[in-house]
């Protein structure tokens, strides 16, 4: 190719890969687009020809709207509850509703939006599920093969949960993996109850910090914790909700559905219904894969991390040549993300409520 050797800036093979990776992806970059420009390196693309895109709409059911309504009411008032504990701890002052700590004040509500967002986005896509799997039910008994896309994993939430737990609640595990432990969390890690001290500045305006005690441990508002605990008790009295994730391979079993995602570890439900936790490695999702793409598994589901670098589609030398049908299961009301790397004999669905 010409890129070492006489007449080239590099002198051999091993000072071009050495400068090369030296300069990073912006190196790489600039010998792929002067290979291109002289006809030596071809960038294809795959067919778009024969493939159908369709919007499948769920309708949410009385129940669900009662569900997402219990779930804003109960947002409405952990918000309420913020505010008042921030006046409670002095981030504000609550007479002239002046900001004694703006730095307080913007992560407590960054972290309430933050949070807010990523919960509803799993409510949501919860609640498109039952809708998504009747739809696979009915193109897997047509003799085709189900892709199914997700954003999320939970496994965040594992992985606190599982930090929380003594030895002997390991050995018999029993937890709830539902978008409401992204509340929880919430609130027992980001929920306001820092004490401030409140002092006057140079310029004479008040300001607040951090209040410690005489050790040097961090002092918390009693009432604000109380408020915080309040919130708590009332957030696990309401309908749970499974990840989008785990309600998929429990409806359509373990052993028949194809995970390839980028977690270490997942709960598997055993027949006697006792939690069983699984450990998962790169090689783990490469046997899953394999497992579709030879036709033993005839549904996948696939996280960003999942579909790096991977194709699913019905190539001619593996041996599952059904036609696939993708599934992109986005957390929000609309799915507008591209679809990449889809063969020409793909049906494409994209699950979003009205």
């Amino acid at each position: 190719l010409g890129l070492w050797g006489p007449e080239t800036a590099f002198a051999n093979r091993e000072a071009f890969v050495s400068d090369i990776r030296e300069g990073g992806i912006a190196a790489m970059e600039l010998v792929a687009r002067d290979l291109k420009a002289t006809g030596l390196y071809l960038a294809r693309a795959l067919s778009f020809a024969g493939v159908e895109y369709d919007i499948l709409r769920h309708t949410l059911t009385p129940e669900q709207i009662a569900i997402y309504d219990t779930y804003a009411d109960a947002w409405a008032i952990i918000h309420q509850n913020m505010e008042a504990a921030l006046a409670l701890t002095a981030v504000v002052d609550d007479i002239d509703d002046e900001t004694l700590n703006s730095g307080a004040k913007a992560s407590a509500r960054s972290r309430f939006e933050s949070t807010k967002q990523r919960f509803f986005g799993q409510l949501l896509l919860s609640m498109k599920l039952p809708t998504v799997t009747r739809a696979a039910d009915r193109h897997l008994a047509q003799g085709k093969s189900v892709v199914l896309q997700l954003v999320t994993t939970a496994e965040s939430i594992l992985n606190r949960r599982l930090g929380e737990l003594s030895p002997d609640e390991r050995a018999d595990l029993e937890i709830d993996l539902s978008p409401r432990e992204y509340v929880i969390d919430y609130l027992e890690r980001a929920f306001p109850t820092r004490q401030m001290r409140v002092f006057t500045d140079d310029t004479g305006k008040q300001r607040s910090l951090p209040m410690v005690d005489d050790n040097g441990h961090p002092v918390h508002n009693p009432e604000a914790e109380a408020a915080k605990q309040r919130l708590i008790e009332h957030l696990c009295a309401l309908p749970p909700i499974m990840s989008a994730l785990d309600a998929l391979l429990e409806r359509f079993g373990h052993d028949n559905v194809a995970e390839v995602t980028g977690r270490t570890k997942r709960l598997i439900t055993a027949a006697d219904g006792r939690q069983k936790l699984e450990t998962r490695s790169a090689r783990t999702s490469q046997a899953e894969a394999a497992a579709f793409m030879d036709g033993s598994k005839r549904m996948l589901v696939f996280s960003d991390a999942g579909g790096t670098g991977r194709s699913y589609h019905a190539s001619l030398d593996v041996p599952n040549q059904q036609q696939r049908v993708h599934f992109l299961l986005e957390p929000g009301w609309r799915a507008d993300r591209a679809i990449q790397g889809l063969g020409r004999t793909h049906r494409t669905h994209q699950a979003t409520p009205p």
